[in-house]
């Protein structure tokens, strides 16, 4: 019997449970479908040891993060379903039923919704995990060889345990509130007046502008300081202050904008009296006033965490399709080899702070050394433990191979570089890129290459050589963006350096981009280097700095047994005359930073999409419930305008008003705060790269208005369906 009663409540209140069926439903389906990684990874034929393991883990621990959230959602949105069925619940209670009956209804009633939302959560997202493994194949940039359906226990399980635990905690809840409500508040809730308090608007307007001057103030600081990212270690703590006196006060001044937002609104539209005083607009306007007074807070909250939601997404999957674009550039050839050269100051840091014997046996480099014929080891297994015993040399994989090395701007022993970015920009009259503002670009300065290295690795490339004389130079970039705006800027201008003593003139009129990279990397390997003729270069004695061994494979050898061969090798230490003159720095081959740059792009994507989808259904779910719990309220003053002559077309035109209202202010506030946000990342990364936003907006703007777009849709034919039926009620009092 009871369970017969619980089934027809739950049919006959459909309308109520909506909110919470759609939103219990889209979270079982976005947690079973992400969950699955691990499967998906396989499908796709990504074999890269590890990774399932690692991205499994990581949404794992993220989806209980999330399944926090959404069991604050479904206990926000039972309270609402509870607030409209109380006079039902009262109403068992005067017919006889005991307390113990009516708890039992409301269980059976919640077990049957989490049941039905749970399967066809089920049932979505095994169909979008099937969808998702082409889109994780199209992130790894991998073909699914094999496709077949799959059904994950794994995620299932996960899944199930998230949502009992939000079954468990909304059931006792409910139950307490059951407990803890008397019948006469029970039965006289619908017929309890509605309180309407309005803020003096003045006072509000006041606020509102303080709110407007804080959140312009801390968009003026974020765009001049920017990010402190950039913050050299001596003023990091101060740029960290500024940083967070920025951030409150955006944070302040988005709460004054919401509180003071009725206040505004009531006198912006009194003074419009043509608009005011025309059909429902004075009762719209005042309605507002009265809810945006008790839902302030939350619109600041929701308006705060659709900024992190939108910025993190279109930030996160735009930084990694830079660097995806850019890859070919970064990793010109098959494998790389770093050797670093000891300086002056690489000797006293170590003697100071580290080790003195260690300094014993480093020498100062004073000139570079043959990494090709240094190039032997023993090879590793994996894990660096256990030794295979077999010498591995270079030669064995190598075709073509060329040596670049790199030196300081500035003589043996000495100090202080002689080309730095930052007099270039200022013989210009041009600013410092914003990223290299604070750091130590000056400080390092740019590195000095030989022309006949430049041009061996340009007709590795397939490039024709460039001709540079003994009072030229040429500037060279890998990472594009506005550092190599810069360079080509200054030799278009004619611009000259000084080098050694020696005045050199460009030898062409642009920055070098395409054959600049001087070692396989992910995010580029030359900031800036001047080119210049052997000859000149002999007679400066500069301070080496690196040498990159640069090499394609034989032709004909197979790239993957090539890389095996030579992987995880242990470098035997160079010594010259005893003495070491460097360490063995980065050594990467080209498929294994492609494999790098995948795994990135995809694991920043899949947390992206994640967290922002949730957090956009989070706010989506608060305010529809909000404004339900709205019109549930106002049903009384509804149905009065609809006894004193109303239209109804007019009623349901200020409903949506209403809650466009509440719907779109708090987007709005949060696009503003992103479009700022993500201006100065823009010019952070443009440094490295042209980021081209385009394409993640307009997915993520896809994504997040179907699904706040969707909510408001549901939240609006909800509440015209609750006005339709208070009108249609007989007024009695």
């Amino acid at each position: 019997m009871l369970c017969k009663l619980a089934w027809g409540n739950v049919r006959r209140a459909g309308r109520d449970y909506l909110v919470y069926l759609l939103t219990l439903t889209l979270g079982v389906t976005v947690f079973y479908a992400f969950n699955t990684i691990s499967m998906q990874v396989d499908i796709a034929g990504i074999d890269e040891k590890g990774l399932a393991q690692v991205m499994g883990s990581m949404l794992g621990y993220l989806t209980y993060f999330l399944a926090g959230v959404m069991a604050f959602l479904m206990v926000y949105a039972n309270n609402f379903i509870m607030k409209r069925r109380k006079k039902e619940f009262g109403l068992y209670q005067v017919l006889g039923m005991g307390r113990g009956r009516v708890a039992t209804i409301m269980a059976l009633e919640t077990v049957i919704v989490s049941v039905v939302a749970f399967v066809a959560g089920i049932v979505l997202g095994v169909g979008l995990s099937q969808l998702m493994t082409f889109f994780t194949a199209s992130l790894f940039k991998t073909q699914i060889a094999n496709f077949h359906f799959f059904f994950s226990a794994h995620a299932f399980n996960l899944t199930l345990a998230c949502m009992l635990v939000m079954f468990v905690l909304t059931l006792l809840l409910n139950l307490r509130a059951v407990r803890r409500t008397k019948l006469i508040e029970l039965m006289g809730a619908e017929r309890r007046n509605e309180s309407i308090k309005t803020r003096n608007p003045w006072i509000a307007i006041a606020i509102f502008a303080v709110g407007v001057v804080l959140v312009g103030v801390a968009y003026y600081r974020l765009l001049r300081d920017g990010f402190p990212l950039t913050a050299t270690d001596s003023k990091l703590q101060e740029a960290m202050n500024q940083f967070g006196i920025t951030t409150a006060m955006v944070t302040v001044g988005t709460f004054a904008l919401f509180w003071g937002l009725s206040g505004m609104l009531i006198k912006l539209l009194q003074s419009l009296r043509g608009v005011y005083w025309r059909g429902l607009n004075m009762f719209t306007v005042r309605q507002l006033a009265a809810k945006v007074n008790t839902v302030c807070f939350s619109m600041g909250v929701i308006a705060m965490i659709l900024f992190l939601a939108i910025t993190s997404v279109t930030c996160g999957m735009s930084i990694a399709n830079v660097m995806n674009e850019n890859l070919e550039r970064y990793n010109p050839v098959d494998v790389s080899q770093t050797y670093v050269y000891y300086t002056p100051e690489t000797l006293d840091y170590y003697k100071e702070y580290v080790n003195p014997s260690e300094a014993d046996r480093m020498v100062l480099a004073d000139a570079t050394v043959d990494l090709y014929a240094a190039w032997h080891g023993e090879r590793k297994s994996a894990d660096n433990n256990d030794e295979t015993g077999k010498k591995v040399n270079i030669a064995d994989v190598a075709g073509e191979h060329v040596q670049i090395d790199s030196y300081l701007s500035y003589p043996l022993g000495g100090s202080g570089p002689s080309v730095v970015a930052g007099e270039m920009c200022k013989a210009m009259g041009e600013k410092l890129p914003k990223a290299l503002e604070g750091s130590n670009a000056d400080a390092m300065g740019l590195y000095v290459t030989p022309a006949s290295q430049y041009n061996k690795l340009r007709q590795m490339m397939g490039e024709e050589p460039v001709s540079i004389g003994r009072d030229q130079y040429l500037l060279t970039c890998d990472m594009g963006g506005e550092l190599g705006d810069l360079y080509t800027k200054y030799m278009a201008g004619g611009h000259t350096l000084t080098l050694g003593g020696h005045e050199l003139k460009p030898a062409t009129d642009k920055s070098d981009e395409d054959t600049a990279a001087i070692a396989n990397s992910a995010m580029g390997s030359n900031p800036g280097t001047v080119v210049v003729a052997d000859e000149l270069l002999s007679q400066l004695n500069l301070q080496p700095y690196s040498s990159n061994l640069l090499v394609n494979y034989k032709q004909g050898m197979d790239t993957t047994e090539a890389d095996e061969s030579i992987k995880y090798t242990l470098l035997d230490n160079l010594l010259v005359d005893g003495k070491e003159p460097g360490s063995w720095g980065v050594f990467i081959t080209r498929s294994e930073m492609y494999t790098q740059a995948a795994q990135m792009n995809g694991m920043i994507s899949y947390l992206a999409i994640y967290i922002g989808f949730v957090l956009v259904v989070a706010c989506a779910a608060i305010l529809s419930i909000q404004q339900l719990s709205n019109v549930a309220d106002g049903s009384r003053s509804y149905r009065v305008l609809a006894q004193i002559g109303c239209d109804d077309r007019q009623i349901r035109h200020s409903v949506m008003a209403q809650q466009a209202v509440f719907f779109l202010f708090p987007l709005a506030v949060g696009l503003a705060h992103s479009f700022v946000a993500l201006k100065v990342i823009i010019e952070l990364v443009s440094v490295f790269g042209d980021m081209s936003i385009a394409v993640t907006v307009g997915l993520t703007c896809a994504i997040f208005l179907a699904a706040y777009g969707g909510y408001f849709l549901v939240t609006y034919l909800m509440s015209a369906g609750m006005v339709q039926a208070a009108i249609a009620t007989r007024y009695s009092e």
